[in-house]
């Protein structure tokens, strides 16, 4: 499924869905939720998770500047320390 709307309004993200329904993710929740390898880890070929240290966010990393979209299928959201490592797909999103 598909967004038909996606906007950043205050300290969330409110989606509209193509079926008419509405999501609506908070800003820090989306960014602690980040599927980038850096956030979530790496596997390997055996099912080993490497990752990189918990670090402490400023609250820089729960500002949302802009939102880019990755071809038809996921967005990629750019926050105010400069991380821009996430691809969100639909489904993820959906998901959250």
């Amino acid at each position: 499924m598909r967004p038909a709307d996606l906007q950043h309004i205050g300290d969330e993200l409110a989606i509209k869905w193509e079926d008419g329904s509405e999501s609506f993710i908070a800003l820090e929740k989306l960014r602690r939720c980040c599927p980038c390898a850096g956030c979530k880890g790496e596997v390997d070929i055996m099912g080993n998770v490497y990752k990189n240290p918990e670090q402490t966010l400023a609250p820089a990393a729960f500002k949302l500047t802009r939102i880019l979209n990755v071809g038809t299928y996921a967005v990629q959201p750019v926050w105010a320390d400069g991380h821009a490592s996430g691809i969100y797909s639909f489904d993820y999103l959906r998901a959250l």
